[in-house]
């Protein structure tokens, strides 16, 4: 249950920023939206990050989403996770990974489901969103995976989410009922 009760769907106003909003969801507004939609501010910022992030990065998309269900999982962000298991689908990853993906630090034991990228990226997002800090080990192993914008992509979506996450958690957005 939202702690903030959520903005109407059929809010018009402020109209430039709601139809921007629209236009990247597709014509609708998610609860997300419609939190983020009590502050305009905050909602034009959110939302021209957050494309360019989904949208724009060079980093290539099942590491993306990986990192993002990762983030889901660790934080307790089931919104995030009902939003990003299937994009991860979509980018190439499998129904096994996702399930995987719901409890990551055992995902690293189960060998041959990830590849080494994906592994690199887990353990990345594992240790930046339990501790912060990034033992050299890991960052190394990423930085040889992806290069340095990879690596740098990488990060900015695994410290993104973890913002979105927060976010979500703190003010009980729940997922879009089905339909």
């Amino acid at each position: 249950m939202p702690r903030i009760p959520y903005r109407p769907e059929d809010l018009a106003e402020p109209a430039g920023l709601v139809d921007a909003i629209r236009a990247r969801r597709g014509g609708r507004l998610l609860h997300l939206d419609r939190m983020l939609l009590h502050s305009p501010p905050l909602a034009a910022g959110w939302n021209g990050y957050l494309k360019a992030v989904r949208t724009e990065l060079a980093l290539d998309p099942r590491l993306r989403e990986l990192a993002m269900c990762a983030v889901a999982s660790l934080n307790g962000a089931h919104y995030e996770f009902h939003h990003h298991a299937p994009e991860f689908l979509r980018a190439g990853g499998t129904a096994q990974q996702v399930d995987a993906l719901r409890q990551p630090e055992q995902a690293l034991s189960q060998t041959g489901l990830f590849d080494g990228p994906a592994l690199a990226a887990l353990r990345l997002t594992i240790e930046m969103t339990r501790q912060v800090a990034v033992s050299d080990g890991v960052f190394d192993a990423v930085h040889a995976a992806l290069g340095e914008r990879g690596t740098v992509e990488l990060v900015a979506v695994i410290a993104t989410y973890n913002m979105v996450s927060r976010f979500l958690v703190a003010l009980g957005v729940e997922p879009e009922a089905k339909g």
